[in-house]
């Protein structure tokens, strides 16, 4: 699975600016009730769930909230860079990088696989370098598209 295979242009946000991570939760799920057609409160219902379980700030600035949800019939995949957020990560850093996953109720392994793929893509110090440096929602998802490329 590739990451150009889950990821649009239009789900891609260069310059979003949230002052919480409940903040940064709600905006990401206006932004997949958009691409996926779920209320956006279901959507964040969903994500604060799985923060409950444990933060999905995994480190280094980055974060992966992931869910599972009733009513979507694909992953679904959204990258924003952000001001520096609070966001529980691991390591006690601020949180700049979010890839959202959405994924089926029975979605099997194909949200482990999603998942991995987002994780090798962001602990490539390059690649996050080229995200944070990047002007464009564009520039973004091209950075993207050729780090995944380039991982084969």
């Amino acid at each position: 699975m590739k990451i150009v295979d889950i990821l649009s242009k239009e789900s891609v946000i260069c310059d979003l600016s949230s002052d919480s991570k409940k903040r940064l939760l709600e905006d990401l799920a206006v932004l997949a009730e958009k691409g996926t057609g779920i209320d956006r409160r279901v959507i964040l219902d969903a994500l604060v769930e799985r923060e409950r379980l444990g933060t999905t700030g995994v480190g280094a600035g980055v974060a992966l909230p992931h869910t599972r949800l009733i009513g979507i019939d694909k992953i679904f995949c959204a990258f924003v860079r952000t001001n520096p957020v609070d966001f529980e990560a691991v390591d006690g850093k601020l949180v700049d990088l979010v890839f959202l996953l959405l994924v089926p109720e029975e979605a099997g392994a194909d949200h482990l696989k999603a998942l991995a793929r987002l994780s090798r893509l962001l602990r490539d110090e390059s690649v996050t370098e080229k995200l944070r440096k990047a002007k464009t929602n564009e520039d973004i998802y091209q950075v993207i598209c050729d780090s995944d490329v380039a991982e084969g």
